[in-house]
């Protein structure tokens, strides 16, 4: 196991782990229409993480040849039930998680309860979604539900253990709230796979007009474009890896938690495995800095602050020491975040 990166530890919670890797992700929450839009055509070497499998599932059944890595052991047996046999999605702790947030909602503010949120998620205007979610949902009620649980000193902000506690910007309760508000403005929230996912807890109730492979509880086997599942960490994977081996890869939250040294050895990892003119997609939960959230608006996954897409050879956004946006130039504790406009404490 990695010294380097906390994810090997399948726990991200700071109590109640086990000595044994637990499954963290039943679905995955990254919008893949990124990488297919971003990719080469049909037949590219790609790498990806394995996490629970969907996004695996989908570059496969789009034509890629891809390589899926997890240093969590339960996580990748995971994902190698669903990819290999079509076992349906079972409930990680990320959905434990959103399950209790959803709950206290739905216990606390009427627009909340009951079917409220499916009716929300059954529109397909964006303008009419934007004055709900402004109206109806992002109330007052739910501001204050929301910094008791992910500000600094909230409750999930205590439950994490501290690699992933720093993670967080510092006010992830407006930050979120204003992330979902970005996403309800731009997309459609009826063909929105990620929207029922976080808000409603469950599955698009008709995923056909949504990306095949990325959207159902059970991902379809993949028989002959089966995925290749490697348990191993994936900087030791790419320095190991022949030069240029891949073209394409997705790194989604690998960042969030590790420090400065593994951003550095990842990022040297990924020139050498990725070719030249090759595709690096990499997301963060962070906050972006003065180089901008790249293309998080255009994922529907609602939940990224970069989602930074990058052609190796190419030249680099500018950047300023300290920003998150690709782990050439991590973030460290403590760096200042992007202002936001201030809010006013409903409390």
């Amino acid at each position: 196991m990695s010294a380097a990166t906390p994810w090997g530890d399948g726990s991200i919670l700071a109590f109640g782990s086990s000595c044994s890797p637990g499954l963290l992700f039943g679905r995955m929450y990254e919008d893949v229409g990124i990488e297919l839009d971003a990719f080469p055509p049909p037949g590219a070497r790609v790498l990806c993480i394995a996490s629970a499998g969907d996004t695996a599932g989908a570059l496969a059944a789009a034509g890629h040849d891809v390589t899926a890595v997890d240093l969590n052991a339960a996580q990748l047996a995971y994902a190698r039930r669903r990819l290999h046999d079509g076992a349906p999605a079972e409930t990680g702790t990320a959905e434990r998680l959103l399950a209790l947030g959803r709950f206290a909602a739905a216990r606390a503010l009427p627009a909340w309860r009951s079917d409220g949120p499916e009716r929300f998620l059954r529109l397909d205007d964006p303008a009419e979604q934007a004055r709900r979610w402004h109206d109806e949902l992002d109330s007052r009620g739910l501001r204050i539900l929301a910094g008791l649980a992910l500000r600094p000193a909230g409750t999930l902000a205590l439950a994490l253990r501290p690699a992933f506690r720093e993670v967080m910007p510092g006010r992830f309760d407006s930050v979120l709230r204003r992330r979902i508000g970005r996403a309800v403005a731009r997309h459609s929230n009826s063909s929105n796979p990620w929207a029922w996912r976080l808000l409603a807890g469950r599955e698009l109730p008709d995923p056909a007009p949504a990306i095949a492979g990325a959207t159902s509880s059970t991902v379809v086997p993949l028989a002959g474009r089966a995925v290749r599942l490697l348990h191993c960490d994936v900087v030791e994977h790419l320095e190991r890896s022949p030069r240029g081996a891949y073209d394409a890869a997705t790194l989604s939250n690998v960042l969030d938690g590790p420090g400065p040294q593994f951003a550095r050895r990842l990022w040297a990892a990924v020139r050498h495995a990725v070719r030249p003119g090759g595709v690096v997609v990499w997301r963060s939960l962070r906050e972006p800095g003065p180089a901008g959230p790249g293309q998080a608006a255009a994922d529907r996954s609602m939940l990224w602050g970069v989602v930074r897409v990058e052609r190796l050879g190419e030249p680099a956004p500018e950047r300023t020491p300290g920003t998150p946006e690709t782990p050439e130039t991590p973030e460290t504790p403590g760096t200042p975040e992007t202002p936001e406009t201030p809010e006013k404490d409903p409390r």
